[in-house]
C-alpha cells in the first residue's frame, strides 16, 4: 500500500514538474493514474484462479492454459519447449495447424515488454478462436489445414511476473537486455538502462531459444508477427535504418490491407509504415532481425490505444482489440498461403 501511495505522489510531483518547466507544450494524460492502474484489472485484481479469455491472466494462469489447451486440442494444437528464461522458467510456444507435410509457417510472439499486457492477451485469443472455429469457419479451417502457426504466449515471462508482483508503474523494462536482437544504434550499454542491448547479440536465454528455433525452422517461416503496444500501428523494416527492404512495395500493400481489415470491425484507425519513418530510427527491432534472417513478411504490430490509457488498456478492450487484431493477422496468413513459392 505504502508503494501505491509513494507511487501517486512521485506522479503528481513529477507531472507538476513538467507542466511548470513545459508549460505550453504538455498535456495530462492520466488524472488519476492509480484510477486508470485498477481499472484495467477491472477493479478486481482478476482474483480468480479461472483463466479468462477477457481479463489479464497471471503467469500462473497461463502457464496451466498452455498444457491445458494443447491436450485438449492434440490434433491441432502441440507444445514445444524451446529453452527456459534467466530465472529458469521453462519457455513453451504453440504450435498450431493441422499435420500434413510439409507446410507453410507463421511465428507470432507475444510480450516481449513486460508492461504491455495486452500483447498476450492476443496470443491467448488467436489460441481460442483457432481451436474454437476450426471446422466451422471455412477460412480458419482452410488456414490451418494448409499452415502452420508457432504462437509464443508471453516471450518475457520473468519480466510479465514482475509486472503482476510490483507496483505496475515500475515494470516498464524488467530484463530489456533479454531481448535486443543484434542490430545496435544508440543502444545503452549501462545494465541498468532501458536501452540496454546486452553484454553481445543474445547473450539472453530467452532471445536465444527463440533465435535457434527461428534458424531451425527458417525453411518453413515464411512471416513473422510480434505483439505489442501501444499506438495502433503495423509496422515493418527497418527500424534500425530509413533504408527500404527490396519488397518495400509489397509489404506497404499488406500493411495496407490488414489495417484495412481491423478498421472494417469497429472502426479504429491504425497507421502502417515502416519503423524507422512511421515512428523514429529504432534499434533491436525483432522484425529487422527476422526480415534479415530470410523471412520477408515480417511485421510489429502496435495495439491499442492511441495513449488515454497507454499500457494500462482497461480489460474491457481486450475482446475488440483481439477480434479486430484477428482480421488482420487472417489477412496476412491468407496471403502467404496464396504465395506460389
Amino acid at each position: 500500500m505504502r508503494d501505491i501511495q509513494f507511487m501517486k505522489l512521485l506522479y503528481h510531483v513529477f507531472i507538476n514538474i513538467i507542466l511548470f518547466l513545459f508549460p505550453c507544450v504538455c498535456r495530462i494524460i492520466f488524472q488519476n493514474l492509480q484510477e486508470d492502474i485498477e481499472k484495467q484489472l477491472a477493479g478486481d485484481k482478476n482474483s480468480t484462479d479461472k483463466h479468462s479469455y477477457t481479463k489479464y491472466n497471471e503467469w500462473h494462469k497461463i502457464s496451466a492454459w498452455i498444457a491445458r489447451i494443447a491436450k485438449k486440442n492434440p490434433k491441432l494444437v502441440s507444445r514445444i519447449h524451446i529453452g527456459n528464461t534467466f530465472e529458469n522458467r521453462p519457455m513453451y510456444l504453440l504450435k498450431v495447424g493441422k499435420p500434413s507435410g510439409l507446410k507453410k509457417a507463421i511465428f507470432m510472439d507475444c510480450g516481449i515488454h513486460a508492461r504491455e499486457w495486452i500483447s498476450p492477451s492476443f496470443c491467448q485469443w488467436f489460441l481460442k478462436e483457432a481451436t474454437e472455429t476450426y471446422g466451422k469457419d471455412k477460412n480458419m479451417t482452410d488456414i490451418l489445414d494448409n499452415m502452420n502457426f508457432y504462437v509464443l504466449p508471453v516471450f518475457n515471462i520473468d519480466g510479465y511476473i514482475w509486472s503482476w508482483t510490483q507496483t505496475h508503474c515500475f515494470l516498464f523494462h524488467h530484463y530489456l537486455q533479454v531481448f535486443c536482437l543484434p542490430t545496435a544504434i544508440d543502444a545503452s550499454k549501462k545494465p541498468c538502462d532501458e536501452t540496454y542491448c546486452g553484454s553481445s547479440a543474445e547473450s539472453e536465454p530467452e532471445t536465444r531459444a527463440v533465435a535457434t528455433f527461428i534458424r531451425k525452422q527458417l525453411s518453413s517461416i515464411k512471416a513473422y508477427l510480434t505483439m505489442h503496444s501501444y499506438s495502433q500501428m503495423i509496422l515493418f523494416p527497418y527500424g534500425y535504418s530509413y533504408e527500404k527492404t527490396m519488397n518495400h512495395e509489397e509489404l506497404n500493400e499488406i500493411a495496407k490491407g490488414a489495417v484495412e481489415a481491423i478498421e472494417s470491425l469497429y472502426g479504429k484507425k491504425y497507421r502502417h509504415g515502416t519503423s524507422a519513418a512511421t515512428i523514429y530510427p529504432s534499434s533491436g527491432c525483432s522484425d529487422d532481425w527476422t526480415y534479415n534472417q530470410g523471412i520477408k513478411y515480417s511485421f510489429t504490430f502496435e495495439l491499442r490505444d492511441k495513449g488515454k490509457h497507454g499500457f494500462l488498456l482497461p480489460e474491457s478492450e481486450i475482446k475488440p482489440t483481439c477480434e479486430e487484431i484477428m482480421l488482420a493477422v487472417k489477412f496476412i496468413a491468407n496471403y502467404i498461403l496464396n504465395l506460389t513459392d
